[in-house]
């Protein structure tokens, strides 16, 4: 895929930021890769230079936590492939932000479908699990469920990965 957009989704650790990375390297396009994940503790900390060594050099890296929207515009365009990295952790420093998540991904979405290029999402699938024991556990959970929902009508293809292995939900393999 040389453009368009294209979801990944999964379980913690399925295998999605691994088939992301090897769809953008075989794109042969230019690649940028948005961390939303900020180092706040030292497992943090570990996760993030794992998905670096195995990005190796060939990367540029834009950490943004919050402004997902304008990363994206100043990073995308013809000729580019933009993986962000991910959606779950960007809904969740949004919510302890106290932001309109709504507005938000509906703003993401609006966005993305102007962008040329390639653009690449990573999320969680977190609905497949026991149902959280708090509110603001099922808030996340049925937040996180509509982002998917909205990132999925406006992509091109939808890919769900479990145990390493994609499954094309959208579009064409």
């Amino acid at each position: 895929m040389r453009s368009g957009v294209l979801l990944v989704l999964g379980g913690a650790r399925s295998g999605k930021s691994a088939y992301a990375e090897r769809q953008v390297a075989e794109s042969g396009l230019d690649r940028a890769y948005i961390a939303t994940a900020e180092a706040r503790d030292g497992e943090m900390a570990e996760r993030i230079a794992h998905h670096r060594a195995r990005r190796g050099t060939a990367w540029r890296t834009v950490e943004e936590p919050d402004r997902l929207e304008q990363a994206l515009a100043q990073n995308a365009g013809e000729g580019r492939a933009v993986l962000v990295d991910c959606l779950t952790l960007w809904l969740s420093n949004l919510m302890h932000a106290g932001a309109d998540v709504e507005a938000r991904g509906a703003a993401l979405c609006r966005i993305a479908r102007t962008l040329s290029g390639l653009l690449v999402f990573v999320s969680n699938e977190v609905g497949l699990g026991l149902v959280p024991d708090t509110p603001l556990g099922r808030n996340f959970r049925d937040a996180q469920g509509r982002l998917n929902q909205a990132v999925a009508k406006i992509a091109d293809r939808v890919v769900f990965v479990a145990a390493g292995l994609p499954l094309t939900l959208k579009g064409t393999p």
